[in-house]
């Protein structure tokens, strides 16, 4: 038996790190693969926990290592997910959660055919432009990139099983928490994990 992979993607603002911070909370049987990235840690960031934080020169040799699941450059920096880390993980049964963007989840779904995409949306542009200030970590103009990133990621919305709109927050909670518990119903899942059972109820 095998965990899930989950990846879960979004344009900057839509709530996605929260959403997934909350997801985390409720469901224990689910973990978060820490993405390796050459952005500078913003306020309150810790390496390990948020992202592991490394320079353009290490990332890309673990890249020649062919040490990363995925990786993709999103708005100048680099970011990767470990290969060993998943692979360890999914052996032990572990459910596996990714914050990446469209083209690491087009890598992804290439190797993990069975992977479950999740793209998460805004309910308005006009919402998006406000959280993304509401944030206060960005200038103007990386919040005029981001929402203009925004647009293309948007355009691979049918590339996923599943699309959220994230507008009340604890609906949109519900409705993540809701997909990754069903995903561990499916019966393929399920006659693995309860043979036993199962055959014993024949």
């Amino acid at each position: 038996m095998k965990g899930n992979v989950f990846i879960i993607c979004a344009p900057s603002g839509a709530g996605k790190t929260s959403l997934v911070a909350e997801l985390l909370r409720r469901d224990r049987s689910a973990r978060l693969s820490v993405s390796h990235t050459t952005r500078a840690p913003r306020p309150g960031e810790q390496d390990g926990r948020d992202y592991h934080f490394v320079a353009r020169p290490a990332f890309e040799a673990m890249i020649e290592r062919g040490e990363f699941l995925e990786s993709a450059e999103v708005h100048g920096n680099l970011y990767g997910t470990s290969q060993a880390w998943i692979d360890e993980q999914l052996a032990r049964d572990v459910d596996i959660v990714l914050e990446i963007d469209w083209q690491g989840a087009q890598q992804v779904r290439r190797l993990i055919a069975e992977a479950i995409g999740i793209f998460i949306l805004p309910p308005s542009p006009e919402t998006l432009r406000r959280r993304l200030i509401d944030r206060g970590q960005d200038s103007k103009a990386v919040i005029e990139r981001r929402l203009q990133a925004a647009r293309g990621e948007i355009a691979h919305l049918s590339e996923f099983d599943y699309v959220m709109i994230n507008n009340n927050f604890d609906d949109a909670v519900e409705d993540l928490v809701s997909i990754v518990r069903a995903t561990r119903l499916r019966i393929a899942a399920q006659v693995s994990r309860h043979s036993d059972l199962i055959n014993s109820l024949k």
